[in-house]
């Protein structure tokens, strides 16, 4: 099998020749502002890590960009919130970067994009405190606004898989952290918009992939996604389930990840014997079938590619 296949047919739950690996980084800021430059970074990464798909960055493109959102104040000013349409910069910028490197792989391998709920997209323009203040003060207005993210999120991922050529998304799904808010009220709030995003890709796409993100370092609360459907679950094995079978019948899916991806742990300090065997542990754990190498959450820029290549490289010993 070449990359493109080993990957669908762990996707699609079919046994590959061997266990796809795929880890990612961030894209530093100092390469943003150049999109050959930051596709070349992505591609360099890829070829360097030997790593079997990409998973593209949304660097510089977090938050949402609504003038509305400039020094809200008050959650009723939510209510002034429109798409930005398909045409707007934030959009159409993100589906040209995504083009540069789906057109330098020239199918070598699947690749997805980072796209997140909307109401990350609205957090990271403005910050959680502000973000928790206006949702409280106003959940209906914050509904409005995150039905407004929604609509150009639909736009942006259609772009991606129809005009980029990206094979799927990968969806980052946030905000579900046990302390944050209530089954109750993330499913009235926030489900919605998160499910009208990944609902229509799901359309569009059968190679799209979810990530139960737990960057906060703060269990997720994951009955509220029970019925988030993707092909694939990306999940923190470190904060919210370590039994990799566990996982694979909570989910029903292919399920991706096995090591812990924050700095000073196992990855950034092992060997390359230890990773190697920790590797194999991982493998007789999840299995050949519905089951992906990779890490909690992104990345950190201090880890040497080097190490991922060993992580890909043990995989296809086994």
């Amino acid at each position: 099998m070449n990359k493109r296949e080993r990957v669908i047919a762990a996707f699609h739950g079919q046994e590959p020749d061997h266990v796809p690996v795929c880890m990612w980084q961030h894209v530093p800021p100092e390469f943003w502002a150049d999109d050959d430059l930051f596709a070349r970074k992505q591609l360099e990464a890829f070829k360097n890590t030997d790593v079997d798909f990409m998973k593209l960055s949304g660097d510089k493109y977090f938050g949402w960009p609504s003038p509305v959102l400039k020094d809200i104040q008050k959650a009723d000013e939510l209510y002034n919130l429109e798409p930005l349409g398909p045409n707007h910069p934030w959009i159409r910028g993100q589906i040209q970067r995504a083009s540069k490197v789906i057109d330098a792989l020239n199918g070598e391998c699947v690749a997805l994009q980072l796209v997140f709920v909307p109401i990350s997209c609205l957090r990271l323009a403005v910050g959680y405190p502000t973000m928790m203040r206006l949702i409280r003060e106003n959940p209906d207005a914050m509904k409005h606004a995150l039905s407004a993210i929604a609509e150009d999120q639909k736009a942006l991922v259609q772009g991606l898989i129809q005009k980029s050529g990206v094979d799927g998304i990968f969806y980052s799904v946030q905000n579900g952290e046990i302390d944050r808010f209530t089954a109750e009220e993330y499913r009235d709030w926030l489900t919605p918009s998160d499910k009208a995003v990944l609902d229509y890709a799901n359309t569009l796409s059968d190679m799209n992939a979810i990530h139960f993100c737990a960057w906060e370092a703060v269990p997720n609360r994951l009955s509220v996604w029970e019925d988030y459907k993707a092909p694939v679950v990306s999940w923190s094995r470190y904060f919210d389930i370590m039994d990799i079978q566990e996982a694979k019948k909570r989910f029903g899916c292919t399920v991706w990840g096995g090591f812990d991806n924050r700095p000073g742990t196992f990855l950034y300090t092992a060997t390359k014997e230890e990773i190697e065997r920790e590797v194999a542990s991982l493998i007789e754990q999840g299995g050949k079938t519905g089951y992906i190498l990779g890490a909690d959450c992104s990345i950190n820029g201090s880890l040497p590619e080097e190490r991922i290549r060993w992580v890909a490289e043990a995989a296809r010993k086994i």
